[in-house]
């Protein structure tokens, strides 16, 4: 974003989980830019402190913005524990006493083999990351939007929410309970201006997992999500996209 550009999120807070690295680090920076005030959450502070860094960059490209921006706050939690998630949503409350925009990204992928070979914890550790962690969030977040009658849910699922994932059917499965909670919490808050949108992505270039014999320049961008939440949260008010799924161009 040019220093002449408009900063539509300007006076928003919004905050991303999982925003240490990947996809958070880019949906993160992205929404900065935007003029929002971000707070990182994450579990690990040193990757949110390179976010912040990276977010703080910002302000030399885009002076119109530095107010937002110096107010990037990082905030330790890890959204598969009820009692860290609710500390988190009350230092939101308390510093910020608002909540406009918050996207469910932290996710793990799990092993991979066959489903009759994975460990129990593993799909507890996935199920617990992936939907447990996004129940949580939602559960203490949302009471933020509905005072205030209005604000965004984006939650970042993957096409294999979709499509069958042979030796992943625990991701699988964990994307496709994430993608029927967000069609239901959509309807549920719709009466409070709460706008409740998914984004499906494919494979993306992170170090979120192994792409063993995909082209990496072929793949999908962490940027190409944050495109895609940036288009979401500055839509008109009397629509929303319910629904997002990211392929690239050509197959990698």
């Amino acid at each position: 974003m040019s220093p002449t550009e408009p900063t539509p999120l300007a006076g928003q807070v919004a905050l991303v989980t999982g925003a240490g690295r990947g996809i958070g680090a880019a949906v993160t920076t992205r929404l900065a830019a935007l003029g929002a005030r971000t707070i990182l959450c994450g579990r690990t502070r040193a990757s949110l402190e390179k976010t912040a860094t990276a977010i703080q960059k910002i302000s030399t490209e885009a002076p119109s913005a530095s107010s937002s921006i110096t107010s990037t706050s990082i905030i330790e939690c890890d959204v598969s524990n009820l009692r860290s998630v609710e500390s988190m949503a009350k230092a939101v409350d308390r510093t910020f006493g608002r909540l406009d925009i918050l996207v469910n990204n932290a996710g793990i992928m799990g092993p991979s083999g066959p489903l009759h070979e994975l460990p129990p914890e593993a799909w507890d550790q996935i199920f617990n990351t992936n939907l447990r962690g996004v129940y949580y969030t939602i559960r203490s977040l949302a009471p933020l939007m509905i005072r205030a009658h209005s604000g965004h849910i984006i939650n970042i699922s993957s096409l294999a929410g979709k499509n069958s994932l042979p030796n992943g059917a625990a991701y699988s499965a964990s994307k496709w309970g994430l993608n029927g909670l967000s069609y239901g919490l959509a309807e549920e808050l719709r009466a409070h201006n709460i706008r409740v949108s998914v984004v499906c992505p494919g494979s993306v270039q992170t170090e979120f997992s192994g792409h063993e014999g995909k082209k990496s320049e072929r793949m999908l961008q962490p940027e190409d999500v944050a495109h895609a939440v940036a288009a979401i949260v500055t839509q008109a008010p009397q629509s929303f996209m319910s629904e997002i799924l990211l392929r690239p161009t050509q197959k990698p």
